[in-house]
This record gives C-alpha cells, structure tokens and sequence, in this order.
C-alpha cells in the first residue's frame, strides 16, 4: 500500500506511514519550509504542560511532539496505530513509552490523562468523532484538550496559492525528499477535504468536549481547536 484512500480505512492509513517512517520529520520539515516547529512550540504552550502531569500525545509518530511535553516535566504517552513509525521513533527517543493503538479504540483507562493532544492526525482517522470521543473519555474532567490540524486559509488569495501549492507544488517536492511520494497526493486531497475552522469546532463540541476555541497559524493554513472536559 503506497498511499490511502480518503474513506480512511485504519490498515491502508497504517500501511502508508509505516512506507513513510523513515524520513518522515525531514520531508514534513521540508514541505511546510520550517513551519511545523512553530506550530509545535505553539501547541506546547497551549496544552502547558506541569511536572508530573500525564499528557496523551496521540498520532505521535516518531515522537518529534511528544519531547517538549517531556522537557516541560511531564510524563507523555507517544500513541500512534503506524508500528513503521513507533520502530522509528524508539529508534531515536528511547526514554518515551511508546505505545501502539488506535485511535477510535483507545487502550488506556478512563480518566487517565490531565491534557490529550493530537497533531495532524485526526484528519487520518476513519471517524473522526469516535476519536474525539475516546480522547473524552480517556482524560480527567478539567483536562485540556488540543488539536493541531490542517484547514482553510482565512485570506482568499493566500486560499487560491495555498491549493495552488498542495495540487501543484507538493507532489515534486516529495518525490524529491520522501520515501513514498505518493503518500502525499493523499496528504493534499485529505487537507482539501478537510472541514473548515469552525465545522471542526462543532465536531468536537458535538463529542462532548467543553468550550471550544481556535487560533489559526500561519494565516488559517493550520488551526489549533481547544476544549476541555467539564
């Protein structure tokens, strides 16, 4: 399996970042021109993490976002259902506890975690709503919960360059740099189908989840929803 299909079936979506593993934090460096690491240091603020505070950081891949949880003290569970990308972050980061599972299957106890965060993931889940749902469940009430995601750029010129760009730019660009380019004609077919700011907004609030609030990055390319559990 070279890439996904948009009904997101679980074993085609794992298959597609096992194939991607490898060089996966280099390619997405690349593609997003640097950009990931302030998206990640922003999600870092907003989940603020406490020493001794436990922090679910699901879709966690290699890792690359569960360490500065770690370096703020507390003690982050890297849970993705990719084992390619579990291998590959153990590889590098051999203190974290990484854990395989699925997300609409979550395989920690209720009211485990002080705050959940997912990082361009969600968008990859067969239902997402079931995954926002096990993210409720799995948190303690007062929780945080944080979801980084791909949306819809608020400026219409920017919009028009920006899918320029995905349909256009982004196929050449991981043929060059990835080890499964065609993963990423997928990336950019997910992001476009992807609900907007405030549809993912009601999708969340729909799950359970108490006030819901968004700041876009990067000018509405990426959107940070928050919420907690009351």
């Amino acid at each position: 399996m070279s890439r996904a299909n948009l009904d997101k079936q679980p074993h085609e979506v794992a298959s597609m970042f096992d194939a991607v593993a490898k060089r996966y934090d280099l390619t997405n460096d690349v593609l997003s021109l640097g950009q990931d690491r302030r998206w990640r240091r922003r999600v870092q603020a907003l989940v603020d993490a406490l020493p001794g505070d436990r922090v679910l950081d699901l879709a966690a891949g290699t890792g690359t976002s569960s360490v500065p949880f770690a370096d703020d003290g507390a003690y982050v569970v890297p849970c993705d259902f990719s084992i390619g990308m579990l291998r590959e972050g153990k590889r590098h980061h051999a203190e974290l506890p990484f854990t395989a599972g699925d997300g609409m299957r979550l395989p920690f106890a209720d009211a485990t975690f002080d705050a959940v965060t997912i990082s361009f993931g969600l968008r990859n889940v067969h239902e997402p709503e079931v995954a926002l749902a096990e993210m409720l469940r799995v948190t303690k009430r007062g929780g945080r919960l944080v979801v980084c995601e791909f949306s819809h750029p608020t400026f219409a010129p920017f919009r028009t360059i920006y899918l320029e760009y995905l349909m256009r730019a982004l196929p050449p660009v991981a043929r060059a740099v990835s080890s499964n380019p065609d993963s990423y004609v997928y990336l950019a077919e997910s992001i476009m189908a992807w609900p907007d700011q405030l549809g993912l907004a009601k999708v969340i609030a729909e799950t359970g989840w108490g006030p819901v609030r968004w700041e876009n990055l990067s000018g509405g390319i990426v959107a940070l929803h928050t919420a907690t559990r009351a």
